[in-house]
């Protein structure tokens, strides 16, 4: 009989993480160093320059990989560092078919930076694989995508998209953030790369900043790891410490998240001053049925519009006590924010009207804490705008 597969929880506490061999530590020390002694010239341990290679940074990298059930991790300074390295597999005059609903960073990069380089974007409703399909140029190369998609909760279907990118030679990226690999595994549903923000999720506790990349084709996974050395835009050991630690808790964390989402969710239904209520996890969500089938949680997200009414939505976010008035999400402390004022900023007002997001609209990072407190933070929300 073969040996059984780990669980997930025990892979996040185990996988690229054996005791220390010199001093039996059960947790992967940081090593906190630039350089490392050669016997003679190219005679080494594995190790030569800690921007090329460092053990705890590997480790982290082997555990994301192992969770994301891919062959190849790789660790970042930023999510928007990992994003950027994926785009040095174009060059210029390639064309990009990307999501229209996108955190504003990713936005922001491939609009103001990467577009100056003479690369080409499209930005398409991803739920709807015809709009995918009729964005398709001679040009395109990657298909880039969130799901769901920040801040609307947008829903595509991961293996119809990568049946779609097979069929045309296209490299077909997501980013998990929203998801983590525990509730979302695009890999197994045919992506080539996955994308994370560690910042989020995997670290857990919003005390560092980082990203990586996961993918199981050795040729995309070489190119990448030159970029990785060469460009430079990796993360110090203490963060992939942190980051590891983080990993750890994913399991039980997601779950709690989720639980205190749906709670969340079905007192906000009972609110008339919502006018949209946007959850993955609601029945009447147009993806619902999509994610559902290719996802195993609906996360903490939760967006809401209470009519384009900016004087509305200023009040309410300042009569918030548990819900930090904060950018960034997937931290154990619950966090509220305005896109249009706040993460998306940076995409022009006009395309926000048109993707929905309003004056009003207002995206919530469901956290760890009592529901019941946080359901009464949102009560003092409500009360201020009447």
């Amino acid at each position: 009989m073969g040996k059984k597969r780990d669980h997930f929880e025990t892979r996040a506490i185990h996988t690229g993480q054996p005791p220390d061999p010199t001093t039996g530590a059960v947790t992967v020390p940081i090593y906190q160093t630039s350089t490392y002694v050669q016997s003679g010239p190219g005679e080494h341990k594995g190790y030569e320059y800690s921007r090329t290679d460092n053990p705890t940074r590997r480790a982290f990298e082997e555990c994301i990989a192992g969770l994301e059930e891919g062959r190849f991790g790789m660790a970042f300074g930023s999510g928007m560092a990992a994003i950027s390295t994926c785009m040095n597999l174009l060059k210029s005059g390639d064309h990009v078919v990307c999501s229209d609903d996108v955190y504003g960073g990713t936005f922001r990069i491939f609009d103001k930076v990467y577009r100056r380089y003479g690369l080409e974007f499209s930005y398409v409703d991803s739920s709807d694989i015809g709009a995918v399909e009729s964005a398709l140029t001679e040009k395109t190369r990657l298909l880039w995508i969130e799901t769901p998609t920040n801040p609307m909760l947008k829903i595509s279907d991961i293996a119809a998209i990568a049946d779609f990118a097979r069929k045309h030679g296209l490299i077909f990226c997501v980013d998990n953030t929203f998801m983590s690999p525990y509730f979302q595994k695009p890999l197994l549903l045919g992506a080539d790369i996955v994308v994370h923000s560690t910042t989020k999720y995997l670290g857990g506790h919003s005390d560092i900043v980082g990203g990586c990349i996961v993918t199981s084709n050795p040729e995309i996974h070489d190119r990448l790891r030159f970029c990785q050395n060469a460009v430079g835009a990796v993360p110090g050991p203490f963060d992939c410490f942190l980051a590891l630690r983080g990993l750890k808790t994913l399991a039980i964390r997601m779950e709690r998240h989720e639980q205190n989402s749906r709670k969340i969710v079905e007192y906000l239904q009972s609110k008339k001053q919502i006018k949209r209520l946007y959850y993955p996890g609601l029945e009447t969500h147009p993806g619902h049925a999509v994610h559902s089938r290719q996802a195993t949680g609906y996360g903490a997200i939760i967006s809401f519009d209470l009519g384009d009414d900016l004087k509305a939505a200023v009040a309410f976010l300042k009569a918030l006590r548990l819900f930090s008035l904060a950018e960034s999400l997937g931290g154990v402390e619950s966090l509220a924010e305005h896109p249009a004022i706040m993460t998306h900023a940076s995409v022009e007002p006009g395309t926000r009207r048109k993707l929905g997001i309003t004056d009003g609209f207002i995206r919530l990072s469901v956290g760890i804490e009592h529901s019941d407190d946080l359901i009464d933070d949102l009560e003092n929300g409500f009360a201020a705008i009447g």
